[in-house]
């Protein structure tokens, strides 16, 4: 019986460029600044990259999670329009938690698909410390001696209240289901830091950030927005959470849960960042200088899913939703070079390459988000750009990014690079 969940092919649909922001820890250099402001720096550099002029670009897709300011409701069209996309354009912005990065690139191929343009921008952008301290019953009034209902909005949203369980929890669930042990979830996670150390002491990482710096985005007719950094910094040009983390100084970290596995050092960081890819059919790739001689689209985008899962156990979602890929495409595990699958937690990165029965060696083998962080709706972006580049480096055809999704769902994304094996 075919797996249920969504499946969207595209037949000539391309990943030209990307690029991102450092990935900075919370309350950290980028912790002050608007994720809008972070998504347009993004969203230009990925269109200066790409040799794309903003003129071209025929759809904005955008996601972001928590508001991390007041002009929320805005930040798709202001990425757009502050990144030179013509005002007639329309934008979106779109959410599906920890998966909406991959949801941008699977409406950006069905725009392209579609006939609705020919290139599409896609930007994920995240501010995990302008995460607001909220309520929503006030707005008739405080009552007296009622409670004052301020809470922390992402510690509140990290709970799932169907399920009456938080994130890490749904880790232990599978760590339990799996069998997997705290000393396998330490060695994982000191295994993803040193990967990502070695990534960025090779100048892998670099590649693909753009150093954030001072500087105003100007925008004829409208008011100035921009970027200031705080005291005497005048660069962030680096990932910050990445560092050498031996199994023995992980195995001190106390775990969240007694008896538990998952602890501050093996579950994702807490990051500020943004990503932004463009995306276009072959034919403006062909118009455009792409695949004809020195310039080449980083991986072709063949097909996008999602699924569901039960929410109690949200984190194994990249398992069915890997295996309704190969289904549908008719490729075999085997055939996959490179995997990027979002390291939520260490037991559940595990528990989804247990259920697949996937060689490590070939997942996260820059390092994953245990090391650098998951900056919600950027993480898909930042893992498919990371995908595309090493498939590039490693001379493999096929790749897939994925991650679980709070709520229990899953996504994935196959891509191809054509000159691989």
């Amino acid at each position: 019986m075919a797996s249920k969940g969504f499946f969207s092919a595209f037949t000539d649909v391309w990943l030209l460029d990307g690029v991102r922001t450092p990935m900075v820890d919370y309350c950290g250099a980028l912790g002050h600044i608007s994720p809008t402001d972070l998504g347009i720096k993004a969203a230009r550099e990925a269109l200066k990259r790409a040799g794309v002029p903003g003129e071209d670009i025929g759809s904005v897709v955008t996601g972001n999670m928590a508001p991390g300011d007041f002009d929320q409701y805005f930040l798709p069209r202001h990425i757009g329009l502050y990144a030179g996309v013509p005002v007639g354009v329309p934008a979106i912005m779109v959410q599906r938690i920890c998966g909406t990065g991959f949801e941008l690139f699977r409406q950006a191929g069905e725009h392209i698909q579609g006939g609705a343009c020919e290139a599409a921008l896609v930007v994920g952008t995240e501010s995990m410390t302008r995460n607001p301290i909220a309520a929503f019953d006030h707005r008739t009034g405080f009552k007296l001696g009622a409670p004052v209902g301020f809470k922390d909005y992402m510690w509140e949203a990290l709970k799932d209240p169907a399920a009456g369980i938080n994130m890490i929890q749904t880790a232990e669930n599978l760590a339990k289901q799996y069998g997997i042990t705290r000393e396998a979830v330490d060695t994982f996670a000191a295994s993803s830091f040193a990967k990502a150390v070695a990534a960025q002491q090779s100048g892998f990482h670099a590649g693909e950030i753009v150093p954030v710096v001072s500087e105003k985005f100007e925008l004829p007719g409208y008011k100035t927005r921009g970027i200031k950094l705080h005291g005497k910094l005048t660069e962030v040009a680096h990932d910050t959470h990445a560092r050498v983390s031996p199994v023995e100084v992980l195995a001190k970290l106390k775990a969240v849960f007694a008896d538990g596995v998952q602890t501050g050092g093996n579950s994702a960081a807490l990051v500020d960042a943004a990503a932004a890819c463009v995306v276009a059919s072959g034919d403006y790739a062909k118009a455009h200088g792409y695949q004809a001689g020195g310039k080449k689209a980083l991986a072709r985008v063949v097909a996008a899913t999602a699924v569901g899962v039960p929410p109690e156990i949200m984190g194994i979602g990249p398992a069915p939703a890997i295996r309704l890929l190969l289904e549908r495409t008719g490729l075999t595990l085997n055939q996959i070079g490179r995997f990027e699958i979002n390291e939520a937690q260490g037991a559940q990165t595990l528990s989804v390459g247990k259920e697949l029965g996937l060689d490590l060696s070939k997942l996260n083998v820059n390092g994953g988000a245990i090391a650098l962080g998951h900056p919600l709706a950027a993480t898909g972006v930042r893992l498919t750009l990371t995908l595309a580049r090493e498939m590039q480096r490693a001379g493999v055809r096929w790749g897939i990014s994925s991650a679980c999704v709070g709520g229990g769902q899953g996504m994935a994304l196959l891509l191809e690079n054509p000159n691989g094996i």
